[in-house]
């Protein structure tokens, strides 16, 4: 994934990623009552989503097109996740953790709970 995408977009992808695929009209009814965005923001966010290459669209029904993400949820969650942890960490998840850790932002059962992952990895 080349590209970034907004917080706003990321909203969007969402959308789309729980109801599948959909036309703008959808996505706009889907985002109405968690936003004050107005019909033409969200369509300019699709557009852009679509420009990205995050969204595909068919174009066969000329007066409504149908939108899908061209990316899943668990690609874009890994790539993103990758694209945090060389920005901020090195490319090191130990960094990153220890750096939870270290600034108490993990709670006590939360590291309990990842010693126990860890353990079952052995």
């Amino acid at each position: 994934m080349k590209q970034n995408i907004s917080e706003s977009e990321l909203e969007v992808m969402k959308v789309l990623w729980k109801i599948n695929e959909g036309s703008s009209a959808q996505i706009i009814e889907q985002l109405k009552d968690n936003s004050d965005w107005k019909p033409k923001t969200i369509q300019t966010l699709i557009t852009r989503l679509v420009s990205k290459g995050f969204i595909d669209v068919d174009k066969t029904n000329r007066k409504l097109f149908i939108y899908k993400p061209a990316i899943s949820e668990r690609e874009y969650k890994d790539s993103a996740s990758k694209s945090f942890l060389e920005k901020l960490y090195n490319g090191s998840i130990n960094k990153m953790v220890l750096s939870f850790v270290k600034e108490n932002k993990l709670s006590k059962e939360e590291i309990d709970e990842l010693r126990d992952i860890l353990k079952d990895e052995d």
